[in-house]
């Protein structure tokens, strides 16, 4: 990439310009905190408004609008030297704006970042797109299986990424585990709430099953390399996730324990539960979607050889010091969110029918 001098990985910024879509999103806005860390300068493409104290630092370029628009993206791009495509409608979205963000969108970024001569594309898809599997750990080559709108949308937004990349657009793929950390809100803010407020906390199962969790600082370290490294080396498909593990009844069970109120962690049998979620979900009274709520039972974790002997790249946080960094934060601002819920990563999700079973808990 031009700018850049010395071997990949190791080399320096010198005045690079990184387009970064959903910038004022969970993802986005630690990007850009860790890439202007380290002398980048960067663009926001968000839908939303980039609220963050970052927007009066010089180095960050706010551009408020929609990947579906071609001539916002084409703005976004102007002097930009690489992109980070995290912009994503989310499994809580309506279906066609899943469909027109995840897939229509993202052949839009692409496409306009090969067109602009850009040379360098570095998309994040999710492990979602191997759906619900049959064996672990998985690994990149295993086979695609999108559960719901979103699953299939990211298989297909892969795909793009793909016939961009046969046209001569450098794209990194990176699938992420389900990743948290400072500002990590939506689906996790159950926990946190929960166990905050003194009460049990309980699991579709028995929670014995290793859950693969990504602290965002690991994502955002995957990230930086896929841009910097030479393209023979970042040029593919990487999954990241937690080197550190335990079971998810143990992993969860770290945050009643930090919470300080002696509550536990109580399994359910799965096959009910998952019945009663679908049943909820059907109703729109659910913040849990088929994809959570039909694997949180089971074991759910890939392997990370290829990113650490392609990248070089080296996990920091465990499962239980992502769910902590996290748990500290919204505990220092949980004031700030007492009436805001959304469907993004952003904010708390509603808790619908689940409120009634916190008060047995």
């Amino acid at each position: 990439m031009p700018g850049y001098t010395g071997a990949g990985g190791g080399g320096t910024p010198d005045g690079q310009r990184v387009l970064v879509t959903g910038g004022a999103g969970f993802l986005g806005i630690n990007l850009i905190r860790y890439l202007l860390g380290r002398g980048y300068t960067c663009v926001s493409l968000d839908l939303v408004d980039f609220s963050y104290p970052e927007r009066s630092d010089e180095r960050v370029v706010v551009v408020q609008g929609d990947i579906r628009d071609a001539a916002t993206v084409t703005l976004a791009m102007q002097g930009v030297d690489a992109v980070v495509h995290c912009a994503a409608a989310l499994p809580l979205y309506s279906p066609r704006d899943i469909y027109t963000t995840d897939v229509v969108g993202t052949r839009l970024v692409l496409q306009t970042a090969r067109e602009q001569g850009i040379r360098r594309a570095v998309h994040i898809s999710s492990t979602a797109v191997y759906g619900i599997p049959d064996h672990h750990p998985l690994a990149e080559d295993d086979r695609l299986d999108g559960v719901g709108p979103y699953g299939q949308a990211k298989i297909q937004a892969e795909m793009i990424a793909l016939e961009e990349r046969g046209k001569g657009l450098e794209v990194p793929i990176i699938r992420p585990k389900s990743f948290i950390g400072p500002e990590r809100l939506g689906v996790f803010t159950l926990l946190y709430d929960w166990a905050l407020e003194g009460r049990n906390f309980p699991l579709i199962g028995m929670g014995h099953n290793r859950y693969q969790l990504l602290d965002v600082e690991d994502l955002c370290q995957a990230i930086h390399l896929c841009l910097t490294l030479p393209a023979d080396r970042a040029n593919d498909t990487f999954n990241v996730g937690a080197a550190e593990f335990t079971t998810m009844r143990e992993d969860y069970q770290s945050v009643l324990d930090a919470a300080g109120h002696g509550k536990r962690v109580i399994g359910f049998p799965a096959a009910p539960a998952v019945w009663a979620l679908r049943a909820l979900e059907k109703l729109g009274i659910s913040p849990l979607y088929k994809w959570v709520y039909e694997t949180a039972g089971k074991d759910s974790f890939v392997t990370i050889d290829k990113a650490r002997e392609r990248l070089g790249w080296r996990p920091v946080h465990s499962n239980q010091d992502a769910l902590l960094r996290n748990l500290n934060w919204y505990k220092e601002h949980q004031a700030d969110y007492a009436n805001a819920s959304g469907v993004s990563h952003r904010v708390p999700w509603k808790q619908g029918a689940l409120t009634v079973l916190k008060r047995v808990f």
